[in-house]
């Protein structure tokens, strides 16, 4: 299992190849109410099954840590594409810490852009995101991955500010410190000490880290050492894309 964890809920994600989706993953909720859902600067496309009910929706990127109702006994499957990547007729800025319900999904299908697709799974979200793509349901702004490659785009400042602001519904500077604080917190959870977590990664010192934490993971470093099955959190793993510069 990659980047597997039982805190109350299973959870099990792995990469994609795909350049428009950044991970894709599963999970299980066993016994519990809520999680601490952490900062995420990507945006998502989910769907759940409970008591039998069938829902997707869209998921907006999370600038900040919070608490999220888990319903008990249900399975989740998501799909979490890449920055930059955004669907034109529902402008990701829009949905920054929000959601948008996706109507009449039931078990087998789901209606998008007027047309009925098949729910996708685990196994074949490359398929189903390749589709979004062909019927241009999904595209991509270039200049984003060139800038997160390290690339400076010949258009001015302020042009790169509002398009990877409209692609991503973040600024850089928010995406770099989510992505920090979600990599601190693997690093934690993986036994390093937090003077060399601030070292690592560029942290003024330990307050700083501890505020960062706080704001973007919902948990100190101590409590990173020691999960809460009671109160877990959302999937953790250290970003795979860059650090916009």
């Amino acid at each position: 299992m990659n980047g597997g964890i039982r805190l109350g809920l299973e959870i099990e994600s792995r990469p994609s190849e795909l350049p428009y989706i950044d991970r894709v993953w599963r999970s299980r909720s066993i016994e519990v109410g809520r999680m601490t859902s952490i900062a995420a600067s990507h945006w998502e496309l989910v769907f759940w099954e409970h008591d039998g009910q069938a829902q997707a929706a869209v998921l907006g990127p999370e600038p900040a840590a919070s608490l999220a109702p888990v319903p008990k006994d249900a399975t989740f499957f998501g799909i979490s594409f890449a920055l930059g990547t955004s669907m034109p007729h529902l402008p990701i800025s829009r949905l920054v810490g929000g959601s948008a319900e996706i109507p009449d999904v039931t078990r087998r299908s789901v209606w998008l852009k007027g047309s009925a697709w098949h729910v996708p799974d685990y196994d074949n979200a490359e398929a189903f995101v390749r589709r979004m793509v062909r019927e241009d349901i999904v595209d991509c702004d270039p200049i984003v991955p060139a800038v997160l490659g390290g690339g400076a785009p010949d258009v001015s400042e302020r042009t790169l500010q509002r398009r990877f602001f409209a692609a991503t519904g973040l600024t850089r500077g928010a995406i770099r410190q989510i992505h920090r604080a979600r990599e601190a917190a693997v690093l934690i959870q993986e036994g390093a000490p937090a003077q060399d977590v601030v070292h690592q990664l560029g942290y003024f010192d330990q307050p700083h880290l501890a505020r960062s934490l706080a704001r973007f993971i919902g948990r100190t470093a101590t409590q990173l050492s020691a999960p809460d099955r009671a109160e877990p959190l959302s999937l953790l793993y250290k970003p795979s894309s860059p650090v916009p510069a």
